[in-house]
């Protein structure tokens, strides 16, 4: 069964197309791969997906239910969650803080039980801490629960972002070239993250990358994206089997 099904979306800024007559289907618990060069279109699919834009043409489907045309957070709560290419956390808050900030859809106290630290909201703050604390642990960073999120290393600030993007317990995530900026080693670490997050947390996910290579050992269905419309897609073999994307973005 689908998770996400995208019917001939697309979107024209000043009269350029800038993604045009977009189709993808992700069946549930799958790994997959949006690739393409820069400028390809890759992120404003994910943002046509969250509810920054709204599509000027086609349907959204998540879980069999449409979602198009809906606002960022209502989206979030129909169940998709994303990271950025550009890091966004909360940097001033501590790590524990960032993810705390994530379960605020699942956790919720009224106004008075908060200014008055009635029963409730010590419940439900003990709660948070504790499941925040799991999500940590998933990413090692719970010895560093108390850190401010400036503070993390780079490659540990985007392990952050991923673990609160998961308190708020989406069916889909959604990445966005999570590897940017990350040496080799890193890059290593967190890919196999990203798969244990699939595998035990039964999560659907879409990667953006425009790295090939990368995106081929871990996804198991490609969609290739070349100015704003879809090159190719597919069984990762066949993708990277295929003369045009050897053509485009190989070189040979």
């Amino acid at each position: 069964m689908a998770m996400l099904e995208v019917k001939n979306i697309g979107i024209s800024f000043g009269g350029l197309k800038a993604v045009d007559d977009f189709s993808m289907t992700i069946k549930k618990g799958q790994l997959y791969g949006l690739i393409g060069p820069n400028g390809a279109g890759k992120t404003t699919v994910f943002n046509l997906l969250t509810g920054v834009y709204k599509p000027d043409t086609g349907t959204i489907f998540l879980d069999e239910k449409n979602i198009t045309g809906k606002k960022t957070i209502e989206i979030n709560q129909e169940g998709i969650a994303r990271t950025f290419q550009n890091i966004r956390l909360f940097k001033e808050l501590s790590v524990l803080d960032n993810v705390k900030a994530g379960l605020h859809n699942h956790y919720q106290y009224s106004v008075i039980e908060g200014l008055f630290r009635l029963p409730r909201y010590f419940k439900m703050e003990r709660e948070m801490n504790e499941r925040a604390m799991e999500l940590l642990k998933v990413f090692d960073l719970d010895g560093e629960y108390d850190c401010k999120a400036s503070n993390l290393p780079y490659g540990k600030q985007r392990k952050l972002e991923i673990a609160r993007a998961l308190a708020t317990d989406p069916k889909l995530l959604l990445l966005d070239e999570p590897a940017a900026g990350m040496n080799p080693n890193e890059t290593a670490e967190l890919m196999d993250t990203i798969c244990f997050v699939r595998d035990n947390f039964e999560m659907t996910i879409l990667l953006i990358e425009h790295d090939m290579k990368l995106v081929s050992g871990i996804c198991e269905e490609l969609t290739v994206l070349n100015f704003g419309q879809v090159l190719t897609q597919g069984i990762t073999s066949d993708v990277l089997n295929d003369k045009r994307v050897i053509t485009a973005y190989l070189g040979e």
